[in-house]
């Protein structure tokens, strides 16, 4: 049973080093457009979190909340 594999010609083994190139760079190429989708979506949810507290503070300072009264203190009774 013989268990190395037979050994390969230099034109074998140039042809499975170009696959491997061309298989790393799609691989690149994909994580790059992956990333770049990433950073869109996370650039669009900022943006409307952002218009949403914009919105909020701007519609906090034109109704400013009431201030509470302040309970009056009590007396000691001596």
């Amino acid at each position: 049973m013989d268990t190395e594999p037979e050994p390969k010609t230099p034109a074998e083994m140039k042809e499975i080093r170009l696959n491997r190139k061309l298989a790393q760079e799609t691989e690149g190429i994909k994580a790059m457009a992956d990333i770049a989708a990433a950073d869109i979506a996370i650039r669009k949810r900022t943006e409307s979190l952002r218009a949403e507290r914009l919105a909020r503070e701007a519609e906090a300072l034109a109704n400013p909340p009431e201030p509470k009264a302040k309970p009056a203190k009590k007396k000691k009774a001596t």
